[in-house]
C-alpha cells in the first residue's frame, strides 16, 4: 500500500455479501440483458441461459478459491499479479475497470429507459450521482440500501412470474427460425454480462468478516439464487411474449405484464425495475472503486485514489471519479453497445482469473482440473461470438492498456 492509503475495514458479513452480489445479477440480467439475448438467440434462448450459467459456474468457483487465499480489495486484478505475474493482474484490473464502467453506465441507463423513457439519459446520470453520495457515505449503508433494494425486486418478479406463466400467452411470437450456433454463443455472452455480478463481493474482499469462509459461500449462493430467477423469468417471458416480443424494447417486463392481460402491473414493474438496476449500479460502483483502489496502491494509477476517507472508512476519490466517469459514459452510449463491450472485457478478466486458478496446487484448494479448462476455453469462445464492434472495441482497450503498461515499464527502466 501506498503511504497515504490504509487498510479497509472489515464490516460485511455473509447476508451482506450475498445481497451485493444478488443485488449486482439481478438489475443487470433480469431487466437490460434479457431482451438483447433474446433477440440473438431466438427461441434458443434457455440454451444460451444455460451455456451462461456453465461459463458463470467455473468463473465463479476459480474466483471463490482465489479470493479465500487472497482476501483484499482488487478481485482478479490481485489474483493474475500474484499467481501470473505483474503484466496480467494489470491487465485484468485494465480491462475489468473500463467493462465494468460499462456496466455502471447500462445500468444508469436501464434505469431510465423503464423511470423516464423519453429523458432517459439525464435520469441516468441522476442516478449515478445519487448512488455515489451514497456508496461514499460507507459500505454499511450500500449494503443496507441493496438489501431493501433485493427484498422488493424479488416480490415484484414474483409477481411478473406469476402473471407471465398463467396469464395471457395469445400475443407470443416467434423470431424467424434461423437461430445458428454462434446467435446462441452471442446471446450466452449477453447473458453472461448478467451473470458476471457474483464476484462483486470478491473486489471487496478487505471489508468481508472472516473472509476465507465467507467469500466463496457468498459467491456460489448469490450465483445459484441468479441462476434459478433468470429461469424462471425468461420462461415466463417467453411463454407471453415469444422471442420476437422479448426482442423489441428496452423494457419487455413492463410489456410482459400488460401482454399477460394486466396492464395495471407495469407501472409495479417498472418502480420494480428501476429499484434492481440502482441496486446493480450501486453494487458496481462499489467494486469497479476498489479494484481503482487496489491498481492506485500499486502505482498503476495516481496515489491519490488509494486514499481511504478518515470518516466513512471508502476509498472516496476513487468512487467520486467513477461516478464522474460512469455520468459521462451515460450521457454519451446506447444500452445494448454498454452491454456488448462489458462482455467482451468483462470474459478477458475471467480468463486470468481461471488461468490463475489453474496455477493453485492441491494445498491451496485449486479448483478441478475441468472447471478452469472449461471456464478459459469459455471466455474466449463467447467472446469472440460476441458482435463485431464489441469484440473489436475491446481487443482495442485491452490494446491500449497493454501499451500503457509497457511504456510505464520502460519509462521505470531509464530512470533507475
Amino acid at each position: 500500500m501506498t503511504a497515504h492509503s490504509e487498510a479497509l475495514a472489515r464490516r460485511l458479513g455473509l447476508g451482506d455479501s450475498v445481497v451485493i452480489g444478488l443485488g449486482s445479477m439481478v438489475g443487470a440480467g433480469i431487466f437490460a440483458a434479457l431482451a438483447p439475448a433474446a433477440g440473438a438467440a431466438g427461441s434458443w434462448l434457455l440454451l444460451a441461459l444455460g451455456i451462461a450459467a456453465v461459463l458463470a459456474y467455473c468463473n465463479a468457483t476459480a474466483s471463490a478459491r482465489l479470493a479465500a487465499l487472497y482476501p483484499v480489495s482488487g478481485g482478479t486484478y490481485v489474483y493474475g499479479r500474484e499467481r501470473l505475474g505483474e503484466f496480467w493482474g494489470y491487465l485484468a484490473g485494465w480491462g475489468f475497470v473500463v467493462g465494468k464502467t460499462a456496466s455502471c453506465a447500462a445500468m444508469a441507463l436501464t434505469v431510465g429507459s423503464y423511470a423516464w423513457p423519453e429523458h432517459s439519459r439525464v435520469v441516468a446520470v441522476a442516478a449515478v450521482v445519487a448512488i455515489t453520495a451514497l456508496n461514499y457515505s460507507g459500505v454499511q449503508k450500500s449494503a443496507l440500501a441493496t438489501r431493501i433494494i433485493v427484498a422488493v425486486v424479488l416480490g415484484v418478479l414474483v409477481v411478473v412470474v406469476g402473471t407471465g406463466l398463467f396469464g395471457n400467452h395469445s400475443a407470443a411470437t416467434a423470431l424467424p427460425d434461423r437461430i445458428g450456433p454462434r446467435g446462441v454463443l452471442e446471446a450466452a455472452g449477453l447473458l453472461f454480462f448478467a451473470f458476471a455480478g457474483y464476484a462483486r463481493i470478491a473486489t471487496l474482499g478487505e471489508e468481508v468478516r472472516e473472509p476465507r469462509r465467507t467469500i466463496p459461500r457468498a459467491i456460489m449462493i448469490g450465483l445459484g439464487l441468479a441462476l434459478a430467477i433468470y429461469a424462471l423469468v425468461a420462461v415466463a417471458a417467453l411463454s407471453t411474449l415469444g422471442s420476437a416480443g422479448l426482442a423489441a424494447g428496452a423494457d419487455p417486463l413492463a410489456r410482459l405484464v400488460s401482454a399477460a392481460g394486466a396492464p395495471e402491473l407495469a407501472p409495479v414493474v417498472r418502480v420494480g425495475a428501476v429499484l434492481a438496476a440502482t441496486g446493480s449500479l450501486l453494487a458496481l460502483i462499489l467494486g469497479v472503486s476498489r479494484v481503482l483502489l487496489a491498481m492506485a496502491r500499486d502505482r498503476w494509477l495516481p496515489g491519490a485514489l488509494a486514499a481511504v476517507h478518515p470518516r466513512f472508512g471508502v476509498p472516496h476519490r476513487a468512487e467520486l471519479l467513477v461516478g464522474v466517469v460512469v455520468a459521462v459514459v451515460a450521457a454519451s452510449f446506447d444500452l445494448r453497445a454498454a452491454i456488448g463491450f462489458s462482455s467482451f472485457t468483462v470474459l478477458a478478466y475471467y480468463l486470468v482469473a481461471n488461468v490463475s486458478a489453474a496455477t493453485l496446487s492441491a494445498a491451496e484448494n485449486r479448483p478441478a482440473r475441468w472447471v478452469t479448462i472449461v471456464g478459459a476455453a469459455g471466455c474466449v469462445v463467447v467472446g469472440f461470438c460476441l458482435p463485431f464492434s464489441s469484440v473489436l472495441a475491446g481487443l482495442a482497450v485491452l490494446a491500449v492498456g497493454a501499451g500503457w503498461y509497457f511504456v510505464r515499464q520502460k519509462r521505470a527502466g531509464t530512470t533507475e
